[in-house]
Protein backbone atom coordinates (compact mmCIF):
# COMPACT_ATOMS: atom_id res chain seq x y z
CA UNK A 1 0.00 0.00 0.00
CA UNK A 2 1.35 3.65 -0.84
CA UNK A 3 2.18 5.64 1.86
CA UNK A 4 -0.22 8.74 1.92
CA UNK A 5 2.19 11.65 1.90
CA UNK A 6 2.49 14.04 5.16
CA UNK A 7 1.49 17.88 4.68
CA UNK A 8 1.85 20.46 7.21
CA UNK A 9 -0.23 23.29 7.40
CA UNK A 10 1.16 26.66 8.91
CA UNK A 11 -2.08 28.51 9.50
CA UNK A 12 -4.51 25.39 9.86
CA UNK A 13 -6.68 26.73 12.13
CA UNK A 14 -8.12 29.32 9.63
CA UNK A 15 -10.49 29.54 6.92
CA UNK A 16 -9.03 27.50 4.20
CA UNK A 17 -6.51 25.42 6.45
CA UNK A 18 -9.58 24.05 8.17
CA UNK A 19 -11.53 22.98 5.08
CA UNK A 20 -8.38 21.69 3.43
CA UNK A 21 -8.08 19.43 6.53
CA UNK A 22 -11.81 18.55 6.66
CA UNK A 23 -11.34 17.70 2.91
CA UNK A 24 -8.47 15.78 2.56
CA UNK A 25 -7.83 14.41 5.71
CA UNK A 26 -7.91 10.71 3.72
CA UNK A 27 -5.91 11.49 1.07
CA UNK A 28 -3.25 12.82 3.36
CA UNK A 29 -1.39 12.83 6.56
CA UNK A 30 -1.76 16.18 8.15
CA UNK A 31 0.25 17.90 10.36
CA UNK A 32 -1.43 20.77 11.66
CA UNK A 33 0.11 24.20 13.36
CA UNK A 34 -1.35 26.14 15.85
CA UNK A 35 -0.05 28.79 18.75
CA UNK A 36 -1.83 26.67 21.29
CA UNK A 37 -1.97 23.04 22.45
CA UNK A 38 -4.81 21.04 21.35
CA UNK A 39 -6.13 18.82 23.95
CA UNK A 40 -8.21 15.34 23.57
CA UNK A 41 -8.46 13.05 21.06
CA UNK A 42 -7.16 13.87 17.43
CA UNK A 43 -8.41 11.70 13.75
CA UNK A 44 -5.33 9.66 13.10
CA UNK A 45 -4.52 11.06 9.96
CA UNK A 46 -4.59 14.88 11.53
CA UNK A 47 -1.90 15.45 14.46
CA UNK A 48 -2.14 18.90 15.98
CA UNK A 49 1.69 20.40 16.89
CA UNK A 50 1.80 23.17 18.96
CA UNK A 51 4.29 25.79 17.58
CA UNK A 52 5.85 29.41 18.19
CA UNK A 53 6.60 30.39 14.62
CA UNK A 54 8.95 33.46 15.86
CA UNK A 55 11.23 30.68 17.10
CA UNK A 56 13.14 28.84 14.10
CA UNK A 57 14.08 26.11 16.35
CA UNK A 58 10.42 25.62 17.36
CA UNK A 59 9.55 25.94 13.81
CA UNK A 60 11.94 23.33 12.88
CA UNK A 61 10.54 20.78 15.34
CA UNK A 62 7.14 21.35 14.34
CA UNK A 63 7.74 20.73 10.71
CA UNK A 64 9.67 17.25 11.19
CA UNK A 65 8.19 14.02 9.33
CA UNK A 66 6.34 16.22 6.56
CA UNK A 67 6.88 16.03 2.91
CA UNK A 68 5.12 18.77 1.76
CA UNK A 69 4.61 22.59 3.23
CA UNK A 70 0.89 24.71 2.70
CA UNK A 71 1.53 28.15 4.12
CA UNK A 72 -1.47 29.95 5.03
CA UNK A 73 -0.11 32.56 7.44
CA UNK A 74 -1.41 36.41 7.07
CA UNK A 75 -0.67 38.98 9.74
CA UNK A 76 -1.06 36.63 12.94
CA UNK A 77 -2.68 37.58 16.22
CA UNK A 78 -0.44 38.93 19.00
CA UNK A 79 1.28 36.40 21.05
CA UNK A 80 2.76 39.12 23.53
CA UNK A 81 1.08 41.60 25.38
CA UNK A 82 3.39 44.39 23.68
CA UNK A 83 4.04 44.20 19.52
CA UNK A 84 6.41 46.82 17.99
CA UNK A 85 5.88 46.43 14.15
CA UNK A 86 4.18 46.48 11.52
CA UNK A 87 2.26 43.51 9.88
CA UNK A 88 4.53 43.44 7.05
CA UNK A 89 7.59 43.18 8.78
CA UNK A 90 5.81 40.60 10.95
CA UNK A 91 4.74 38.29 8.14
CA UNK A 92 8.03 39.01 6.54
CA UNK A 93 9.72 37.39 9.85
CA UNK A 94 7.92 34.69 9.71
CA UNK A 95 8.30 33.26 6.44
CA UNK A 96 11.98 33.95 6.61
CA UNK A 97 11.36 31.54 9.77
CA UNK A 98 9.61 29.22 7.63
CA UNK A 99 11.94 28.99 4.77
CA UNK A 100 14.85 28.32 7.24
CA UNK A 101 13.04 25.60 9.01
CA UNK A 102 11.64 23.73 6.10
CA UNK A 103 15.11 24.06 4.31
CA UNK A 104 16.87 22.39 7.19
CA UNK A 105 14.37 19.34 7.83
CA UNK A 106 14.04 18.90 3.70
CA UNK A 107 10.88 19.75 2.67
CA UNK A 108 9.98 18.47 -0.78
CA UNK A 109 7.60 21.68 -1.58
CA UNK A 110 6.13 24.58 -0.19
CA UNK A 111 2.70 25.82 -1.59
CA UNK A 112 1.76 29.67 -0.41
CA UNK A 113 -1.91 30.98 -1.06
CA UNK A 114 -1.43 34.91 -1.56
CA UNK A 115 -3.43 37.68 -3.40
CA UNK A 116 -3.91 38.71 -6.94
CA UNK A 117 -1.40 41.50 -7.84
CA UNK A 118 -2.82 44.86 -10.06
CA UNK A 119 -0.89 44.63 -13.17
CA UNK A 120 -0.64 48.27 -13.15
CA UNK A 121 -1.01 50.61 -10.09
CA UNK A 122 -2.16 53.39 -12.02
CA UNK A 123 -2.24 56.65 -9.90
CA UNK A 124 -1.91 54.71 -6.63
CA UNK A 125 0.71 52.68 -5.58
CA UNK A 126 0.17 49.03 -4.48
CA UNK A 127 -1.60 48.47 -0.98
CA UNK A 128 0.77 47.55 1.80
CA UNK A 129 -1.25 43.66 1.99
CA UNK A 130 -0.89 43.04 -1.74
CA UNK A 131 3.36 44.23 -1.32
CA UNK A 132 3.82 42.23 1.69
CA UNK A 133 1.63 39.29 -0.05
CA UNK A 134 4.52 39.42 -2.43
CA UNK A 135 7.59 39.69 -0.15
CA UNK A 136 5.99 36.73 1.33
CA UNK A 137 6.33 34.67 -2.01
CA UNK A 138 9.69 35.64 -2.56
CA UNK A 139 11.22 34.91 0.91
CA UNK A 140 9.68 31.13 0.83
CA UNK A 141 11.35 30.74 -2.38
CA UNK A 142 14.27 31.60 -1.75
CA UNK A 143 16.29 28.34 -0.19
CA UNK A 144 15.82 26.36 -3.39
CA UNK A 145 12.85 24.68 -2.01
CA UNK A 146 10.64 23.65 -4.69
CA UNK A 147 7.79 26.47 -4.56
CA UNK A 148 4.31 27.30 -5.87
CA UNK A 149 2.84 30.40 -5.24
CA UNK A 150 -1.26 30.50 -5.84
CA UNK A 151 -2.60 34.05 -6.19
CA UNK A 152 -6.71 34.33 -5.19
CA UNK A 153 -8.50 37.16 -5.10
CA UNK A 154 -11.97 37.02 -3.08
CA UNK A 155 -12.45 33.25 -2.05
CA UNK A 156 -16.24 32.23 -1.64
CA UNK A 157 -17.51 29.72 0.64
CA UNK A 158 -19.14 28.98 3.93
CA UNK A 159 -17.42 30.67 7.04
CA UNK A 160 -14.61 32.53 4.76
CA UNK A 161 -14.37 35.82 5.89
CA UNK A 162 -14.33 38.03 2.42
CA UNK A 163 -17.75 36.36 1.83
CA UNK A 164 -19.42 37.01 5.41
CA UNK A 165 -18.76 40.98 5.15
CA UNK A 166 -20.63 40.84 1.51
CA UNK A 167 -23.20 38.79 3.16
CA UNK A 168 -23.52 41.20 6.18
CA UNK A 169 -23.04 44.07 3.51
CA UNK A 170 -26.49 42.58 1.66
CA UNK A 171 -28.23 41.82 4.90
CA UNK A 172 -27.93 44.59 6.79
CA UNK A 173 -28.82 47.56 3.88
CA UNK A 174 -31.37 47.86 1.65
CA UNK A 175 -29.59 50.59 0.22
CA UNK A 176 -25.88 51.10 -0.35
CA UNK A 177 -24.05 54.27 -1.32
CA UNK A 178 -20.67 52.59 -2.52
CA UNK A 179 -17.45 53.89 -3.09
CA UNK A 180 -16.19 54.21 -6.69
CA UNK A 181 -13.74 51.70 -6.16
CA UNK A 182 -16.61 49.00 -5.91
CA UNK A 183 -16.98 49.22 -9.89
CA UNK A 184 -13.32 47.86 -9.97
CA UNK A 185 -12.93 44.31 -11.69
CA UNK A 186 -11.53 41.46 -10.12
CA UNK A 187 -12.20 37.42 -10.12
CA UNK A 188 -13.62 35.52 -7.18
CA UNK A 189 -13.09 31.53 -7.00
CA UNK A 190 -15.10 29.43 -5.06
CA UNK A 191 -13.89 27.36 -2.24
CA UNK A 192 -14.21 24.09 -3.87
CA UNK A 193 -12.17 25.17 -7.23
CA UNK A 194 -9.51 26.71 -4.65
CA UNK A 195 -9.42 23.44 -2.93
CA UNK A 196 -9.23 21.48 -6.32
CA UNK A 197 -6.41 23.68 -7.28
CA UNK A 198 -4.27 22.98 -4.04
CA UNK A 199 -4.33 19.55 -4.35
CA UNK A 200 -3.45 19.62 -8.19
CA UNK A 201 -0.22 21.37 -7.07
CA UNK A 202 0.81 19.61 -4.49
CA UNK A 203 3.79 18.02 -4.56
CA UNK A 204 3.18 18.29 -8.70
CA UNK A 205 6.84 18.83 -9.94
CA UNK A 206 4.77 20.47 -12.87
CA UNK A 207 4.12 23.36 -10.72
CA UNK A 208 7.53 23.64 -9.22
CA UNK A 209 8.32 27.51 -9.03
CA UNK A 210 5.49 29.12 -10.71
CA UNK A 211 3.08 31.22 -9.63
CA UNK A 212 -0.60 30.76 -10.84
CA UNK A 213 -3.11 33.41 -10.47
CA UNK A 214 -6.73 31.72 -9.95
CA UNK A 215 -9.88 32.76 -10.44
CA UNK A 216 -13.48 31.93 -12.33
CA UNK A 217 -13.45 33.45 -15.93
CA UNK A 218 -16.26 35.78 -14.61
CA UNK A 219 -15.04 38.89 -14.47
CA UNK A 220 -16.78 41.03 -12.05
CA UNK A 221 -16.68 44.27 -10.46
CA UNK A 222 -17.05 44.63 -6.50
CA UNK A 223 -20.84 45.98 -6.98
CA UNK A 224 -21.99 43.89 -9.44
CA UNK A 225 -20.81 41.30 -6.64
CA UNK A 226 -22.65 42.32 -4.16
CA UNK A 227 -25.95 42.67 -6.62
CA UNK A 228 -25.54 38.72 -7.82
CA UNK A 229 -25.44 38.07 -3.91
CA UNK A 230 -28.61 40.49 -3.06
CA UNK A 231 -30.04 37.96 -5.75
CA UNK A 232 -28.92 34.51 -4.33
CA UNK A 233 -30.11 35.49 -0.74
CA UNK A 234 -33.56 37.00 -2.05
CA UNK A 235 -33.25 40.34 -1.43
CA UNK A 236 -33.78 43.42 -3.20
CA UNK A 237 -31.39 45.94 -2.45
CA UNK A 238 -30.26 49.44 -4.13
CA UNK A 239 -26.49 49.61 -4.69
CA UNK A 240 -25.04 52.84 -6.33
CA UNK A 241 -21.28 54.19 -6.39
CA UNK A 242 -20.70 57.87 -5.32
CA UNK A 243 -17.00 59.23 -5.59
CA UNK A 244 -17.19 61.09 -2.43
CA UNK A 245 -16.19 58.76 0.24
CA UNK A 246 -12.41 58.63 0.91
CA UNK A 247 -10.48 55.17 1.90
CA UNK A 248 -10.71 55.94 5.48
CA UNK A 249 -13.91 56.39 5.47
CA UNK A 250 -14.73 53.58 3.63
CA UNK A 251 -12.94 51.27 6.19
CA UNK A 252 -14.64 52.42 9.01
CA UNK A 253 -18.13 52.19 6.58
CA UNK A 254 -17.76 48.59 5.76
CA UNK A 255 -16.36 47.63 9.25
CA UNK A 256 -19.08 49.16 11.05
CA UNK A 257 -21.90 47.92 9.06
CA UNK A 258 -19.98 44.13 8.41
CA UNK A 259 -19.43 43.50 11.60
CA UNK A 260 -15.90 42.97 10.67
CA UNK A 261 -12.32 43.42 12.11
CA UNK A 262 -10.17 45.99 10.98
CA UNK A 263 -7.65 43.96 9.66
CA UNK A 264 -10.00 42.20 6.96
CA UNK A 265 -11.38 45.24 6.12
CA UNK A 266 -8.53 47.29 5.24
CA UNK A 267 -6.58 45.22 2.54
CA UNK A 268 -9.69 44.30 0.81
CA UNK A 269 -10.87 48.09 0.92
CA UNK A 270 -7.27 49.07 -0.15
CA UNK A 271 -7.39 46.53 -3.09
CA UNK A 272 -10.68 48.30 -4.49
CA UNK A 273 -8.32 50.96 -6.03
CA UNK A 274 -7.11 48.50 -8.37
CA UNK A 275 -8.25 45.80 -10.94
CA UNK A 276 -7.31 42.48 -9.56
CA UNK A 277 -7.91 40.00 -13.07
CA UNK A 278 -6.42 36.92 -13.75
CA UNK A 279 -2.94 37.59 -15.64
CA UNK A 280 -3.35 34.99 -18.54
CA UNK A 281 -0.37 34.67 -18.95
CA UNK A 282 -0.17 32.98 -14.76
CA UNK A 283 -3.58 31.34 -15.75
CA UNK A 284 -3.66 27.56 -13.46
CA UNK A 285 -3.20 25.24 -16.34
CA UNK A 286 -2.67 21.92 -15.19
CA UNK A 287 -5.71 20.59 -14.80
CA UNK A 288 -8.95 21.20 -16.36
CA UNK A 289 -11.22 23.28 -13.38
CA UNK A 290 -15.17 23.34 -13.81
CA UNK A 291 -15.21 26.61 -12.34
CA UNK A 292 -18.10 27.88 -10.26
CA UNK A 293 -20.38 30.90 -11.06
CA UNK A 294 -19.89 33.53 -8.55
CA UNK A 295 -23.41 33.06 -8.06
CA UNK A 296 -23.58 29.23 -7.83
CA UNK A 297 -20.20 30.02 -5.27
CA UNK A 298 -22.71 31.95 -3.39
CA UNK A 299 -25.61 29.50 -3.50
CA UNK A 300 -22.94 27.23 -2.15
CA UNK A 301 -22.06 28.88 0.44
CA UNK A 302 -25.35 30.03 1.90
CA UNK A 303 -26.72 26.55 1.47
CA UNK A 304 -23.58 24.84 3.66
CA UNK A 305 -22.83 27.56 6.14
CA UNK A 306 -23.57 25.20 8.89
CA UNK A 307 -20.95 22.62 7.40
CA UNK A 308 -18.10 24.70 8.20
CA UNK A 309 -15.62 22.69 10.36
CA UNK A 310 -15.00 22.97 13.88
CA UNK A 311 -11.67 24.09 15.44
CA UNK A 312 -10.21 21.09 17.89
CA UNK A 313 -10.33 22.23 21.30
CA UNK A 314 -7.40 24.29 22.33
CA UNK A 315 -5.80 24.80 25.49
CA UNK A 316 -7.30 27.56 27.25
CA UNK A 317 -4.24 30.56 27.48
CA UNK A 318 -2.71 31.88 30.46
CA UNK A 319 -2.90 35.35 30.92
CA UNK A 320 -0.71 37.49 28.71
CA UNK A 321 2.27 38.24 30.52
CA UNK A 322 4.36 41.19 30.57
CA UNK A 323 6.63 40.08 27.52
CA UNK A 324 7.35 42.47 24.52
CA UNK A 325 8.03 41.21 21.09
CA UNK A 326 9.71 44.50 18.53
CA UNK A 327 10.58 44.08 14.82
CA UNK A 328 12.02 46.83 12.97
CA UNK A 329 13.09 46.68 9.52
CA UNK A 330 16.45 48.26 8.72
CA UNK A 331 18.31 49.60 5.05
CA UNK A 332 20.63 48.06 3.83
CA UNK A 333 21.91 50.15 0.82
CA UNK A 334 25.51 49.40 1.65
CA UNK A 335 24.65 45.45 1.09
CA UNK A 336 26.56 45.11 4.29
CA UNK A 337 25.85 41.29 6.31
CA UNK A 338 23.82 40.91 9.62
CA UNK A 339 26.77 40.18 11.31
CA UNK A 340 28.64 43.59 10.19
CA UNK A 341 25.45 45.38 11.19
CA UNK A 342 25.04 43.83 14.32
CA UNK A 343 28.90 44.53 15.23
CA UNK A 344 28.16 47.83 13.80
CA UNK A 345 24.96 48.03 16.22
CA UNK A 346 27.47 47.15 19.25
CA UNK A 347 30.15 50.21 18.27
CA UNK A 348 26.70 52.75 17.45
CA UNK A 349 25.36 52.43 20.38
CA UNK A 350 27.32 53.81 22.94
CA UNK A 351 28.94 56.36 20.27
CA UNK A 352 25.47 57.58 20.04
CA UNK A 353 24.73 58.19 23.67
CA UNK A 354 28.34 59.06 24.58
CA UNK A 355 27.34 61.02 27.54
CA UNK A 356 24.91 58.14 28.89
CA UNK A 357 26.43 54.31 27.70
CA UNK A 358 29.38 52.48 27.72
CA UNK A 359 29.32 49.04 26.26
CA UNK A 360 32.19 46.21 27.62
CA UNK A 361 32.60 43.05 24.53
CA UNK A 362 35.15 40.47 26.16
CA UNK A 363 35.52 39.27 22.88
CA UNK A 364 33.88 36.05 23.57
CA UNK A 365 30.24 36.96 22.01
CA UNK A 366 29.22 38.85 25.30
CA UNK A 367 28.68 42.55 25.28
CA UNK A 368 27.11 44.56 27.93
CA UNK A 369 26.13 48.07 28.08
CA UNK A 370 26.61 49.98 30.92
CA UNK A 371 24.97 53.88 31.95
CA UNK A 372 27.83 55.79 32.75
CA UNK A 373 29.07 55.56 36.69
CA UNK A 374 27.31 52.24 37.18
CA UNK A 375 29.29 49.05 37.76
CA UNK A 376 26.15 46.71 37.25
CA UNK A 377 25.00 46.54 33.02
CA UNK A 378 21.67 47.09 31.91
CA UNK A 379 21.29 44.86 29.42
CA UNK A 380 24.16 42.12 28.56
CA UNK A 381 24.13 40.25 25.01
CA UNK A 382 25.46 36.83 24.60
CA UNK A 383 25.73 35.59 20.82
CA UNK A 384 24.54 31.70 20.35
CA UNK A 385 27.16 31.00 18.29
CA UNK A 386 25.79 27.65 16.89
CA UNK A 387 22.96 29.26 15.68
CA UNK A 388 24.36 32.88 13.98
CA UNK A 389 26.67 33.37 10.75
CA UNK A 390 27.35 36.12 8.68
CA UNK A 391 23.45 36.30 7.93
CA UNK A 392 22.35 36.30 10.76
CA UNK A 393 22.83 36.94 14.18
CA UNK A 394 21.36 35.59 17.14
CA UNK A 395 22.02 37.07 20.98
CA UNK A 396 19.93 35.52 24.57
CA UNK A 397 19.23 38.41 26.62
CA UNK A 398 20.95 37.13 29.59
CA UNK A 399 21.26 40.16 32.12
CA UNK A 400 20.81 43.92 33.08
CA UNK A 401 18.88 45.27 35.59
CA UNK A 402 16.11 46.36 32.88
CA UNK A 403 15.75 43.08 32.27
CA UNK A 404 13.33 40.67 35.06
CA UNK A 405 13.65 37.10 32.34
CA UNK A 406 17.14 36.13 31.52
CA UNK A 407 16.56 32.83 30.57
CA UNK A 408 14.19 33.09 27.17
CA UNK A 409 14.38 36.64 25.71
CA UNK A 410 16.85 37.23 22.61
CA UNK A 411 17.43 39.81 19.95
CA UNK A 412 18.90 38.97 16.41
CA UNK A 413 19.61 40.97 13.33
CA UNK A 414 19.36 38.73 9.65
CA UNK A 415 19.04 39.24 6.24
CA UNK A 416 15.93 39.03 4.74
CA UNK A 417 14.64 39.48 1.17
CA UNK A 418 18.55 38.37 -0.06
CA UNK A 419 20.01 41.20 1.85
CA UNK A 420 17.76 44.00 0.83
CA UNK A 421 17.27 44.67 4.48
CA UNK A 422 18.06 43.68 7.74
CA UNK A 423 15.36 42.94 10.02
CA UNK A 424 16.19 43.74 13.52
CA UNK A 425 14.18 41.83 16.56
CA UNK A 426 13.59 41.43 20.01
CA UNK A 427 11.38 38.70 21.55
CA UNK A 428 10.27 37.44 24.53
CA UNK A 429 11.63 39.98 26.24
CA UNK A 430 10.33 40.52 29.79
CA UNK A 431 11.55 44.45 31.27
CA UNK A 432 12.03 44.46 35.01
CA UNK A 433 10.34 48.08 35.14
CA UNK A 434 6.22 48.72 36.21
CA UNK A 435 4.48 47.86 32.98
CA UNK A 436 3.03 50.85 32.45
CA UNK A 437 6.26 53.09 33.53
CA UNK A 438 8.16 50.52 30.84
CA UNK A 439 5.19 51.19 28.06
CA UNK A 440 5.78 55.06 28.29
CA UNK A 441 9.55 55.08 28.43
CA UNK A 442 11.44 51.87 27.53
CA UNK A 443 9.13 51.16 24.81
CA UNK A 444 9.16 54.39 22.75
CA UNK A 445 12.63 54.64 23.88
CA UNK A 446 13.91 51.58 21.66
CA UNK A 447 11.54 52.18 18.95
CA UNK A 448 13.08 55.78 18.44
CA UNK A 449 16.87 54.23 18.76
CA UNK A 450 16.45 51.98 16.40
CA UNK A 451 14.77 54.48 13.80
CA UNK A 452 18.18 56.72 14.61
CA UNK A 453 20.23 53.55 13.66
CA UNK A 454 18.45 52.98 10.76
CA UNK A 455 18.55 56.75 9.72
CA UNK A 456 22.87 55.99 10.56
CA UNK A 457 22.91 53.16 8.16
CA UNK A 458 21.56 55.03 5.26
CA UNK A 459 24.06 57.55 5.90
CA UNK A 460 26.82 55.43 6.78
CA UNK A 461 30.03 55.76 4.13
CA UNK A 462 33.21 53.50 4.71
Amino acid sequence: MQKKPTIVIAGANGYIGKWFIATFAGKYRIIALSRREVVGEQHPDIEWRQVELYSITSTTMALQGADYAIYLIHSMSPSTRLNQGSFEDTDLLLADNFARAAQKVGIQHILYLGGILPKETGDYPMSKHLSSRLEVEETLSAKGIPFTALRAGIIVGPGGSSFQMIEKLVRKLPVMACPKWTLSETQAISLRDTLQIMDVCLGNPEAYGRVFEIGSPEVLSYKQMMELAAKAMGKKRYIFSVPVFSVGFSKLWVGFFSDSPSSLVSPLVESLRHTLTVDPALRFDLAEIDYLSYEESVSDALARAKEVPCSPTFKKEAKPKNTVRSIQRLPNTRHRSAQWVANRYKVWLPTFFSVFINAADNGKGEVAFYPLFFKKPMLKLSLVPDRSDHKRQLFYITGGWLVKRIDYGWLEFREVLGGKHIMTAIHEFVPRLPWIIYVNTQAIAHVWVMRRFSSYLKKYHD
